[in-house]
């Protein structure tokens, strides 16, 4: 197993671990967020209906397509995303770093949304 993999493989592994105990509901939906190499993703998830409520990431927010891969991104990323939960009338999430390290790009994503006014 190459190193990549290995990498892969321990994040797979924490998520799964965290995902034993954390499930979003349609009051308190999970906001799940993915960061790849170029941008980051983050998507509000209602487990029991199976649909998403809402979604932001660095390829659909205006001014940051060509920069997601940073923190003040990933930051306006987490305020749009709370815009967007805000109309679908949702205030109070559960935060999902699907097995990422709470720090970066991760950890802005978080204040950025409580900056938009969402409840963890």
């Amino acid at each position: 197993m190459d190193k990549s993999t290995a990498k892969t493989f321990r994040r797979d592994r924490r998520k799964k671990g965290m995902r034993k105990t954390m499930s979003g509901t349609p009051s308190r939906p999970r906001l799940s967020v993915y960061r790849s190499l170029q941008h980051i993703y983050a998507q509000l998830i209602d487990d029991l209906a199976g649909r998403t409520v809402a979604a932001a990431s660095s390829l659909d927010v205006d001014g940051v397509a060509r920069k997601g891969g940073n923190v003040d991104a990933a930051k306006q990323i987490g305020m749009a995303l709370a815009d967007r939960a805000k109309k679908a009338g949702v205030s109070a999430v559960v935060f999902d770093r699907n097995g990422f390290r709470y720090h970066g790009r991760v950890k802005a994503v978080a204040e950025g949304a409580r900056e938009g006014g969402l409840q963890f």
